[in-house]
């Protein structure tokens, strides 16, 4: 099967991994869950790691065909539409967007979200294909953290969102609207069913206790004999008692007010007021 070439960026201010995955043949590219840098406290914005990374896909002459996001983060604000901007390539996310933008917008006040994905150039279903070069791009819808959350398997790699994390560590958390550790579970065991060699490459790394470095890619064999949640055969409603409490310990991500605002706008950001500034709403609990 065949194996795409790829380089990872960690982003350390909000732990997340930026991919550029392509065609060695064609140098066709994708470029999944990249990240706006965002500074939450004095409110500034850049494109310096969206920035380095069209100063990689410019110097090894890759060709970037698509921009995909495995799910509407809250962790981080998406760079995609700089993306979408500086290469013309597609951003793509999975169809059960929809389900989020009807969850959020009302929330914040959106009244410019559609709630039927249309900021978005392309909804992939479970099971959709697509090339990248002379490559097979398969969606794996794998919901559960969120309703959209899919998957990209590309030969011998599975670039998987925040199902799982390191197998120290475990998985993610499943207790934002419309998210579910029963689903989870499924989803997991979706991804691990795939043959023993996938290569998974992971959307975070929080360092597990005890390990002193970040690290981003394991195996399907590795999480089904070492993950901490759902190693060596846990079964679904263990996993589900285990993930519940544990959630209900977690504090919210401290970017998840603006991130999900802006990303499910597809990563555009709000409109200038009449001053000529752009503002992000935080909604208040009296």
């Amino acid at each position: 099967m065949a194996i795409p070439a790829l380089h990872a960026w960690f982003d350390e201010a909000t732990n997340t991994i930026t991919y550029v995955v392509w065609d060695p043949s064609t140098r066709h590219a994708a470029i999944i869950d990249p990240v706006l840098d965002y500074d939450h406290r004095s409110g500034r914005a850049s494109h310096r790691s969206a920035d380095a990374i069209l100063g990689f896909v410019a110097d090894h002459d890759l060709s970037v065909q698509w921009i995909l996001e495995t799910h509407a983060h809250a962790d981080h604000l998406s760079a995609a539409p700089y993306l979408k901007e500086k290469t013309g390539a597609p951003i793509g996310i999975g169809e059960r967007i929809t389900e989020v933008q009807r969850t959020f917008a009302p929330v914040f006040g959106l009244d410019d979200v559609s709630g039927d994905g249309r900021e978005f150039d392309r909804l992939f279903r479970d099971g959709d294909v697509f090339p990248l070069g002379g490559l097979q791009v398969e969606v794996l819808h794998t919901p559960g953290h969120t309703p959209a959350c899919v998957s990209y398997r590309i030969g011998e790699a599975a670039f998987v969102g925040d199902t799982l994390f390191m197998p120290d560590y475990g998985t993610a958390r499943a207790d934002f609207p419309g998210g579910d550790a029963r689903t989870l579970y499924r989803s997991i065991q979706k991804l691990l069913a795939l043959p023993p060699q996938t290569t998974l490459y992971l959307c975070h790394d929080y360092k597990a206790p005890g390990r002193d470095h970040y690290a981003w890619e394991t195996t399907v064999a590795d999480e089904k004999a070492r993950n901490v949640h759902v190693g060596g055969g846990v079964d679904e409603d263990s996993f589900v008692a285990m993930r519940e409490a544990r959630d209900a310990t977690l504090s919210a991500p401290t970017l998840l007010l603006p991130s999900l605002q802006v990303n499910i706008r597809a990563g555009r950001l709000p409109e200038s007021e009449a001053n000529g500034r752009r503002y992000l709403k935080i909604p208040l609990k009296l």
